[in-house]
């Protein structure tokens, strides 16, 4: 169970991502994109991804069509779908919150940094 002031802990979180909680069928993490940053062009065969932004200005990119937002857009992937969220500021930070369905990391995920999460996803995918 989760129960959370999600605006607070979103707006506060500086973590590249961080998991505040998983069940069997979704998973909540809170992101935050340095100036400039993107999640990375990425597709998640099996799951569903709902993305809201609340603090910064940035780019959705969904099958190569691109959306702007920022503070109150929400946006859905549907699997399979390739995808890049891009903060587009030279200054501000992008803060979201991301649901997956199913959970698409570990429980307790932390990556403070984009290199982070790139080496945890590199190690993950070299031993399956």
């Amino acid at each position: 169970m989760f129960k959370g002031p999600i605006e607070k802990l979103t707006g506060e979180n500086n973590f590249f991502r961080q998991v505040l909680f998983t069940g069997k069928y979704a998973q909540l993490v809170v992101m935050s994109l340095k100036p400039g940053e993107e999640i990375g062009e990425e597709v998640h065969p099996n799951v569903d991804q709902f993305f809201r932004f609340e603090k910064g200005e940035g780019k959705v990119v969904i099958e190569g069509e691109e959306f702007s937002v920022g503070d109150g857009d929400a946006v859905v992937v549907p699997a399979g779908s390739r995808h890049n969220i891009i903060n587009g500021s030279a200054n501000a930070d992008l803060k979201l919150y991301t649901i997956y369905s199913p959970p698409n990391h570990p429980e307790g995920t932390i990556h403070k940094t984009k290199q982070e999460a790139e080496a945890a996803e590199e190690h993950h995918t070299s031993h399956l």
